[in-house]
């Protein structure tokens, strides 16, 4: 099947699916303009499964590049579902991957959404399967693009909620720390958060030690898991 019928066919679902309504309430979660069919979440990922099955059996690199053809429409649900078939993919990942992956972050990603929808998932198992590529991220820390910036925490999400890569994430943290976009400071603040499940003193530590350098925006998502007193503690003025 050729690539512009199943992009084609995807697309028309989409279409079929679209509400203005819908539209105009997705449009409220973001601060930048986003290109929006106006499709509701339960009916995007029934999309992206149907069509999955049109292309589950093409090789690897194919549905790669139907991925990247999604995302180059700009459409949110479009890079949904590029996200959700590149993470369906996650059992065939190789190192030479990562440089799609990338390039997507670098090109395509400009809302929270699709940085978290790809950074989440699909980067997330790389990283876990792939570690090797973790000092990637310190580059994407220090980018101008504050989707990288933000993709350089958010990409840890799902590791840090296994107990993963603390020392990476607190290298992470240390570089984003005091970043002025409120984006970022959210991303990382997640980030922290999440980690401080699986190792509470640990990124306790980390915000009293580095508190009165971090945003307060960051510094509240970071501490919104621990207990009262901790919370307390972490938001006292010296």
């Amino acid at each position: 099947m050729a690539v512009s019928t199943i992009v084609g066919r995807v697309r028309r679902d989409l279409k079929r699916h679209a509400s203005k309504k819908a539209r105009e309430s997705g449009r409220t979660f973001f601060k930048e303009d986003v290109i929006l069919y106006g499709v509701r979440a339960a009916d995007l990922r029934a999309v992206a499964t149907k069509h999955f099955k049109d292309v589950q059996q093409l090789p690897k690199v194919k549905v790669l590049d139907l991925c990247g053809e999604l995302w180059r429409s700009s459409y949110i649900e479009e890079g949904f579902v590029a996200c959700e078939w590149s993470y369906a993919l996650r059992k065939t990942y190789t190192p030479d991957d990562f440089a799609i992956f990338e390039r997507w972050v670098g090109r395509y990603v400009s809302n929270w959404a699709a940085c978290d929808s790809l950074c989440n998932h699909t980067i997330g198992t790389f990283l876990e399967m792939y570690p090797e590529y973790l000092p990637k991220l310190r580059t994407w820390a220090r980018s101008k693009n504050r989707w990288m910036r933000r993709a350089s925490a958010v990409s840890l999400i799902v590791p840090a909620r296994k107990g993963l890569f603390l020392n990476e994430i607190f290298g992470i943290a240390d570089i984003l720390l005091e970043d002025q976009d409120d984006m970022v400071q959210k991303g990382y603040g997640w980030m922290l958060k999440v980690a401080s499940k699986p190792h509470l003193q640990e990124v306790y530590a980390y915000v009293l030690k580095n508190k009165p350098r971090m945003p307060r925006t960051a510094l509240r998502y970071a501490i919104e898991l621990m207990p009262p007193q901790l919370k307390q503690s972490a938001m006292a003025k010296d």
